[in-house]
């Protein structure tokens, strides 16, 4: 509450907003752990090798009518204020819906935050408002995560660009197990297996991701699956010297890059 911003977002669609929330949230972690997890937060920063980026202050949707320069600025600086309080340093941000908007970038960096999420490189990811995604956009995405439509999508590290903020643009998004689609699982598996085996061969970048309720059901399944891909990724290392990092070490990777060629 103490990091509330000055100006908030004015949505056509006033759905969108969370602040009309406010006065249900309950008083601490305990009393209302959906919307408090401090512990959670202090657990990911004290473990080496994560990154506590930012998604921002108020799920900000950059491309919905209403949105503006100004109440987004407002947004981020909320957002780093908050993270403050425990003492982070926010580098990263993933925009919410994938809705990136180039234009607000400089905002970003203003705020000392260095690298992004972009999308794929696909028609059918790129960003949109919820208005403009039709359902023949979802379905491609969905078929693309089991047969290789959209390539391997990995890059070099150099495509990340020449100055922050830098855009470690996703690869794939990592569908949570489904009941329905179970039988598909191997095919699922395949795509990222290799993938990943292409990147590592080429020296490039692959980004998964997805969001952590993903795993919320099926948690086993869903488990079980990452550990396989991990597994590989395990080989891919011993084999061709992959590494796995977070976005701001990815671009940290870039720079180190850069000097050593320039030297």
């Amino acid at each position: 509450m103490a990091a509330l911003p000055d100006r908030r977002p004015n949505y056509r669609d006033v759905r969108y907003s969370p602040y009309e929330e406010l006065q249900s949230l309950g008083r601490s972690e305990s009393e209302d752990p959906f919307h408090f997890a401090p512990s959670l937060i202090r657990l990911i920063a004290a473990t080496p090798g994560q990154e506590v980026g930012t998604h921002t202050f108020s799920h900000y949707y950059c491309l919905e009518p209403g949105h503006d320069q100004i109440s987004f600025e407002s947004d981020i600086g909320a957002a780093v204020r908050a993270a403050e309080r425990f003492g982070i340093r926010v580098q990263s941000i993933v925009f919410p819906r994938n809705q990136v908007n180039r234009a607000y970038l400089p905002i970003c960096q203003k705020f000392g935050i260095n690298t992004f999420r972009g999308t794929q490189k696909s028609f059918a990811y790129q960003a949109r408002s919820a208005a403009r995604e039709s359902p023949l956009d979802r379905a491609g995405r969905l078929l693309d995560s089991y047969l290789p439509l959209s390539g391997h999508n990995t890059y070099p590290l150099a495509n990340l660009g020449e100055s922050a903020p830098f855009d470690v643009r996703a690869s794939s998004f990592l569908r949570p197990y489904s009941t329905k689609l179970a039988p598909l699982d191997s095919i699922r598996f395949r795509r990222i297996k290799n993938d990943l085996t292409h990147a590592a061969r080429a020296g490039e970048a692959y980004h998964l991701w997805w969001h952590p309720h993903n795993f919320g059901l099926n948690l086993v399944e869903n488990i079980t699956f990452l550990q396989r891909i991990l597994h590989h990724v395990g080989e891919l290392r011993v084999k061709y010297g992959m590494q796995s990092v977070g976005m701001t070490e990815a671009a940290q990777l870039l720079a180190s890059t850069q000097a050593s060629s320039a030297s």
